[in-house]
């Protein structure tokens, strides 16, 4: 029998038999076990592992059904000679490893086209969830997520009673359920009126970037950006070798300039501009519209937050006031109810949707079918709106309270007027303030804010600027976490 003693740090929010059977798993695939010895008996690593020996035998009998294990009756379990393998690959694997070692590498650098990361990116700290006061943009309220709706989703989708469609490849066609739900459920809120073939579903706002930028930019390829911007929107576009113009901005959203008759495309972000949170007036919009018209020109209308808005009186999208089709408008399904799921949709004329179908199908062919179904069914029985009904009233208590905090500990850090009820805060300290060094004393005292500098496109950017999201943070803790960050803000003073 053999003698390997298992060690597993079983942890609470996970079955004891998933744990097993997945260090059981481990075990099998990197050789660890001999073929011709039986693996422990349940008895034995039951009590090795302190658990019930039913749990131990329903791992085996799984492990044995799978084709891992065989029984042999009054001997035990042994490893099915199919898993014989990996313990001789182990063993070579360091003889082999250095015979390698002794060819000469390829040098990747020379061979690259380019370095995707050079380009300056907004990075959180691995471990964030670790800290007490987490004030970081992008991650959501964990405990809002309607758990048991999903699940209701996944069980509706996967019935035994139901077509698996979803087993299918689509080729690149998306899910026409979640087609018609994106446009007769979440487009007409955003005042938008499109077709099922103006419609494409994607991995994410950043992926519809990402099929745009390769579509339609070149080095030739003048984009018109806010200044701060999204940086990972020109991180896009840079990556076709586009020129970005940096706009300036004011509490009314971009101002055109002489250089915006020269540029191909805007970049806008007009509902809650990333990342300082101002609405573009009436009169920019239609200004905007106007330019484009004249100069022939195309607008890519990055509306992130449009389901994660909790403005009493949010302004139509941008595209709904375009009558001659030069208006892409970009938005995310996930945002608010779990970034990891990735998906998110593009409008634009069918000509180009057609042609970023094609390009989307050389990339990744279309976003799994599995999810599109099941977000379908979640939006047709109406639990996305009720969800977000929930979402968007926990976001406006955690505005009010981040608002008070900060009236009441940070006085001297102001906002851009025109950017209340943005889904985070964007903060100008006193000038003389690097705010990066702000954050470094933060962390220290469990507090993470986002310093401002990377979002700016200017040679010399100003330092004296940070954003503080409020979803990730227990909303308990927050003003707790304002009093933390004040004293390390006032500590620069004495």
């Amino acid at each position: 029998m053999i003698e390997h003693c298992l060690h597993i740090d079983f942890v609470a929010h996970r079955s004891l038999q998933e744990q097993l059977r997945e260090t059981l798993i481990t075990s099998i695939l990197s050789g660890v076990f001999p073929v011709d010895e039986a693996l422990p008996s349940c008895r034995k690593l039951s009590c090795q592992l302190n658990i019930s020996r039913n749990t131990v035998a329903l791992v085996y009998e799984g492990l044995q059904s799978d084709g891992y294990l065989v029984s042999r009756p009054r001997s035990g379990y042994y490893l099915h000679p199919d898993y014989h393998q990996p313990e001789a690959a182990a063993a070579s694997w360091p003889q082999q490893a250095a015979n390698d070692s002794a060819q000469q590498a390829p040098d990747w650098g020379k061979r690259l086209n380019v370095s995707p990361s050079n380009f300056l990116a907004i990075m959180k700290p691995a471990q964030w969830m670790a800290y007490p006061y987490p004030f970081i943009y992008g991650q959501p309220n964990t405990q809002l997520f309607p758990i048991e709706q999903w699940r209701e989703t996944t069980r509706r989708v996967t019935g035994t009673h139901r077509d698996h469609h979803w087993l299918y490849d689509n080729i690149d066609q998306d899910v026409p359920l979640l087609i018609e739900q994106v446009r007769q459920r979440i487009l007409p809120k955003r005042g938008i009126i499109a077709r099922a073939d103006e419609i494409l579903i994607t991995l994410g706002s950043q992926n519809a970037l990402s099929l745009l930028s390769q579509l339609l930019f070149s080095h030739t390829t003048q984009v018109a950006v806010e200044n701060p911007v999204f940086r990972e929107a020109i991180n896009a576009f840079a990556l076709q070798g586009a020129q970005i113009i940096p706009h300036t901005l004011d509490n009314e959203g971009l101002r055109l300039a002489d250089a915006s008759r020269q540029c191909d495309y805007f970049y806008i972000t007009p509902s809650h501009q990333a990342p300082t949170g101002v609405r573009m007036s009436d009169a920019r919009r239609r200004a905007l519209l106007e330019h484009a018209n004249l100069h022939d020109q195309i607008i890519i209308e990055d509306d992130y937050d449009s389901e994660t808005n909790f403005d009493p009186y949010p302004r139509a999208a941008l595209k709904a006031s375009d009558t001659g089709g030069r208006v892409i408008y970009v938005s995310s399904l996930s945002k608010s109810l779990s970034p990891g799921l990735r998906l998110g949709y593009l409008v634009a004329p069918s000509e180009l949707i057609d042609e970023l179908r094609a390009l989307r199908r050389l990339s990744y062919r279309h976003p799994p079918t599995h999810i599109q179904h099941q977000m379908a069914h979640f939006l047709a029985q109406g639990y996305y709106e009720a969800y977000l009904h929930r979402y968007r009233e926990d976001s406006a208590r955690r505005w009010d309270t981040l608002n008070n905090a900060l009236d009441r500990w940070l006085p001297e850090c102001r906002r851009m007027t025109g950017s209340e009820h943005a889904n985070a805060f964007w903060l100008q300290a006193p000038e003389g303030c690097n705010t990066r060094q702000l954050a470094w004393r933060a962390a220290h005292n469990g507090v993470l804010i986002e310093p401002g500098q990377a979002h700016f496109l200017d040679a010399a950017a100003p330092e004296n600027y940070f954003r503080l999201g409020f979803h990730a943070i227990l909303p308990d803790q927050i003003e707790a976490g304002i009093t933390r960050l004040a004293e390390a803000f006032h500590h620069r003073i004495r």
